[in-house]
């Protein structure tokens, strides 16, 4: 099931946000939260959250957990408390299964491994995360999934849920996330960056990004539910991930 709305950014210009429900039945269900969509509704109220979306359609929701704003993919949500109870417990504890998609710059030099760094929010940048002995324990799986040599997809495997973990473990391996501006150069991802041979269309005054946010996406997520029932989701890779794979397979560097 779809649902689309029309939403205001900053710059005033109308954005056009595709919700793709995922998973649902009576107890839970499970959404494909575009980039640039909170979550839940933040202190300010700037923009309609996914949360707020889903209670216009449902009436009552609860949030079983979140993602970043410019994360995109697959993100649960319970029906009733009990569900909500049962899922916050789940993630608590570890028996979730959480796999994310992320384009990391370069080519890592061992193509899997653990990153098992502690993380703390960073005492002088608030908002920010460091690596640190004293931090909270924090481990990543990761595997390369496909080389581009510029830029690497890497599917990781969280077993903590640490805030900004997969974006603070891959600057410290050398490979921060694509368009991090936290954790990484912050720059978007032109195609005149690495094809050769690059022109501007006649009918655009300047290029457009193709990709203009952090490179990450929920991709995967595995656990049973109340009832028993095992469930393995998944969510696609968004547009503009798939559309820079696609260049960059063109003209891999």
């Amino acid at each position: 099931m779809i649902e689309d709305f029309n939403d205001q950014k900053n710059v005033g210009r109308p954005v056009k946000y595709i919700i793709d429900i995922i998973f649902e039945n009576d107890f839970f269900l499970a959404v494909n939260k575009p980039a640039g969509m909170l979550s839940i509704p933040d202190r300010e109220q700037s923009q309609p959250s996914l949360k707020d979306k889903l209670i216009e359609k449902y009436g009552s929701i609860f949030t079983i957990h979140r993602l970043d704003r410019e994360t995109s993919g697959i993100i649960l949500f319970a029906k009733d408390e009990a569900t909500h109870k049962y899922f916050s417990k789940k993630f608590e504890e570890r028996d979730v299964e959480k796999y994310y998609m992320g384009l990391v710059h370069g080519s890592p030099a061992n193509k899997s491994g653990t990153i098992d760094a502690g993380i703390m929010e960073n005492p002088v940048f608030k908002g920010q995360m460091v690596i640190n002995k004293k931090g909270k324990p924090s481990v990543t799986d990761y595997e390369v999934v496909e080389d581009f040599g510029k830029y690497s997809l890497v599917k990781f495997k969280l077993h903590t849920g640490r805030t900004h973990q997969i974006r603070v473990h891959s600057k410290n391996i050398g490979h921060p996330i694509a368009c991090d501006p936290l954790y990484g150069d912050g720059k978007p991802i032109l195609l005149s960056s690495f094809k050769k041979k690059f022109k501007l269309s006649k009918h655009d005054e300047e290029e457009r990004p193709i990709v203009n946010r952090v490179a990450l996406h929920s991709y995967q997520l595995k656990f049973k539910d109340e009832q028993g029932n095992a469930h393995d989701l998944t969510a696609e890779l968004p547009k503009d991930i798939r559309a820079l794979m696609q260049q960059l397979k063109k003209n891999k560097i």
